[in-house]
């Protein structure tokens, strides 16, 4: 799973009001080759909540991403390889996303996310 998709789950259990940014709990992450698109990113940069993602990243071992961003940055070759590495060459192949509020554990299954909900969740 990238950290885009990442970026765009929550969790949907009923009754929380707070399922975004799913915690991760990583077991397994597997880095993948991904052609660069600087057109894909600059687009991409507006719909990111960069908060959630540079505490994914780091959480995955990518450290690289700066604590705050803004659109200027977007000039920078050098910022966007490194929004391009976490973004998208980044995958968590095996683990958990954890709702922040209730503690739920999603697991991911070969880089493929369950966020299947129980019955008494939905």
């Amino acid at each position: 799973m990238r950290l885009l998709t990442h970026n765009m789950l929550s969790s949907n259990i009923k009754g929380v009001t707070n399922g975004f940014p799913l915690l991760i709990e990583v077991e397994k992450v597997v880095e993948k080759q991904v052609d660069f698109n600087e057109d894909f990113l600059r687009n991409m940069f507006a719909k990111i909540e960069w908060k959630a993602l540079v505490e994914a990243s780091r959480t995955m071992g990518y450290t690289e991403l700066p604590e705050n961003s803004e659109s200027s940055m977007l000039n920078s070759d050098e910022f966007l390889r490194k929004f391009h590495h976490a973004l998208l060459e980044l995958h968590l192949e095996e683990g958990a996303l954890v709702c922040p509020e209730t503690g739920r554990k999603f697991p991911v299954n070969k880089g493929i996310p369950n966020m299947l909900l129980h019955e008494d969740e939905v």
